[in-house]
């Protein structure tokens, strides 16, 4: 595939034009001091390390290096990423945000935002795979509990989230009114409908981002 090994993070970022720190936060600051100052020079620092800010990130680098923010998700392990990019003080739009949105467009859909919307980007679509996940499961617990075999009922679920979400970025149209193409009135869509509202779906999903 062409790709380089290197022993030892100086190594890998002394020989490269841009630099990945894809780290657990607490892990990030050690990370940065494992590689030399020199190595760091003139380099474009990629930080995936939710929570530490730019300001934070710059503070540990040298003048030279240019940092950017993101925020993906795990989706982007199947190329259907949702992942939010901010520029730090030296990084250029022009050059920089355009090679960062690149890379992260190989795995999905990327936005460049402020830095202080992050916290709800995470919120949001950081997080949100572990809701939909958790959505998924308990209706695919419905189903199992109507009779369907649990293999049958995940699927059905899980395509059904998709296919819905892909109507959603397809269409155009408000959530709401797709929603509507699907309640008949006196029917059993709206019926399982009110049952979600009466148990506080809408505010749990609020809440939760």
């Amino acid at each position: 595939m062409g790709a380089k090994i290197h022993v030892n993070n100086d190594d890998a970022v002394a020989s490269s034009d841009v630099a990945i720190l894809a780290v657990k936060p607490q892990f990030l600051h050690d990370t940065i001091k494992s590689v030399s100052t020199d190595s760091w020079e003139n380099k474009l620092v990629v930080s995936i390390a939710a929570g530490i800010t730019l300001a934070t990130i710059e503070a540990c680098l040298p003048p030279s290096a240019r940092v950017v923010r993101v925020m993906p998700n795990t989706p982007c392990l199947v190329g259907e990423s949702a992942s939010a990019i901010s520029l730090g003080a030296k990084a250029t739009p022009e050059e920089d945000g355009e090679v960062v949105s690149m890379l992260m467009s190989t795995v999905g859909k990327t936005f460049v935002v402020q830095e202080h919307y992050l916290d709800a980007v995470t919120g949001l679509s950081g997080s949100g795979p572990a809701y939909i996940f958790l959505m998924i499961e308990a209706m695919s617990d419905g189903g199992v509990r109507a009779g369907l075999p649990r293999d049958i009922a995940t699927t059905l679920a899980a395509q059904t989230v998709m296919g819905a979400a892909k109507m959603v970025l397809e269409t155009g149209k408000h959530p709401g009114q797709l929603k509507d193409m699907v309640t008949s009135p006196g029917g059993t869509t709206i019926a399982g409908v009110y049952e979600l509202e009466k148990n506080g779906m809408r505010s749990a999903f609020i809440d939760a981002v």
